[in-house]
């Protein structure tokens, strides 16, 4: 009998495998036929660790040192700017990303595309670029390496609790004492399959388009670069330049893809704050970003359904909070202290919906 059954094969089922793999016996099931295919694939992929609430924000200061030994983090830095009317707006984005402001001169030092009627201008070097792949293969290399087994192409139809949990992959069954479900947007629906009461997670859809180097300028360097309020940002993407529409729609469970008029929408808010219009897209996409009702993280054990265990709700922190997320379940699988305090610990369970 398999120990532990994780649904989902992202960066959250992955991270909860390669913690768990050591000390008993995982296998992943992942539905799609590659790792990572969903939210993980399509990530803006930064780590910026005052971005998210307090309890996300704690788990990102935990990730650090593990993203930092996989060599996954790399110097990106993140600038606001603004207009003359943005002043509310920006000051809210400089005391929650915790920017400090620069001259405008210095902002268009970095950023030679800015437009001139700037007037404000904030930046923080500690923004960085996270190498997804690379945590994604650092993952599940390490699971394998301590015996765990991952399947693509491995879809859950069926779960039933009876002496212990029994799962339907096509024609076949397979028996666990612990499921654990990171099934990222699917989540919920996972839940609903196993009885267990949905958390009311909300998957949200961004959008991204992918233009050439503005200018034929080598951005390499430039910061990831933010409008007032997140209505949108920017960043290098393998010597082109993506823009995001930032947007929060929600959707339902699906493989997203980016809507044109939201694309049209995200690019007229972004190109008045630069001087090179957009006149190409190279390719564009949409990923979903699912969140709980609080905006913090679900991991623990669902009360009244012994040994289903929750990995889900990362929202936009998938990636910076993975480690710490996934080193959190070992020890509740495994009835271990955790090393979170405790009221992070309780702020992230899955009774706080329930009590």
């Amino acid at each position: 009998m398999t120990r532990v059954i994780i649904i989902g094969g992202g960066i959250a089922g992955l991270a909860a495998a390669a913690a768990l793999a050591p000390s008993t016996c995982v296998l992943v099931l992942e539905r799609e036929t590659a790792l990572g295919y969903h939210a993980s694939g399509r990530s803006a992929a930064m780590f910026i660790e005052n971005y998210g609430n307090g309890v996300v924000c704690t788990l990102n200061q935990a990730s650090r040192p593990v993203h930092e030994s996989l060599d996954a983090l790399s110097p990106r830095g993140l600038m606001a700017v603004a207009f003359r009317d943005d002043a509310d707006a920006f000051e809210a984005d400089m005391a929650a990303l915790g920017l400090a402001e620069i001259p405008v001169w210095e902002a268009h030092s970095q950023v030679p595309i800015l437009s001139r009627d700037i007037v404000r201008a904030a930046y923080s070097e500690n923004a960085q670029d996270i190498d997804t792949n690379r945590l994604l293969q650092a993952m599940a290399s390490e699971a394998r390496r301590h015996g765990a087994t991952i399947r693509v192409g491995a879809g859950v139809t069926k779960i039933e609790l009876a002496d212990c949990w029994h799962l339907s992959v096509g024609d076949e069954e397979i028996v666990a004492d612990i499921v654990i479900n990171a099934a990222g947007a699917w989540a919920d629906e996972v839940a609903a399959i196993a009885g267990v009461a949905r958390i009311g997670l909300q998957p949200y859809r961004r959008s991204v388009a992918r233009l050439p180097a503005p200018g034929g300028h080598d951005v390499r360097n430039w910061p990831l670069l933010t409008g007032p309020g997140e209505t949108w940002y920017a960043k290098p993407d393998a010597g082109g330049w993506i823009v995001s529409a930032a947007e929060e729609h929600p959707m339902d469970p699906m493989d997203a893809w980016a809507d044109d008029m939201v694309l049209a929408e995200g690019l007229a808010r972004y190109e008045p704050y630069v001087t090179e219009p957009v006149v190409r897209l190279e390719t564009n996409w949409a990923g979903l970003r699912t969140f709980a009702p609080d905006r913090a993280l679900v991991i623990g054990e669902a009360p009244g359904h012994p040994g289903f265990f929750w990995m889900a709700g990362q929202g936009g922190f998938g990636f910076q909070t993975a480690p710490a997320a996934a080193a959190l379940l070992a020890d509740l699988v495994l009835d271990r202290t955790p090393s979170l305090p405790a009221d992070v610990v309780c702020s992230l369970l899955p009774s706080r919906f329930t009590s």
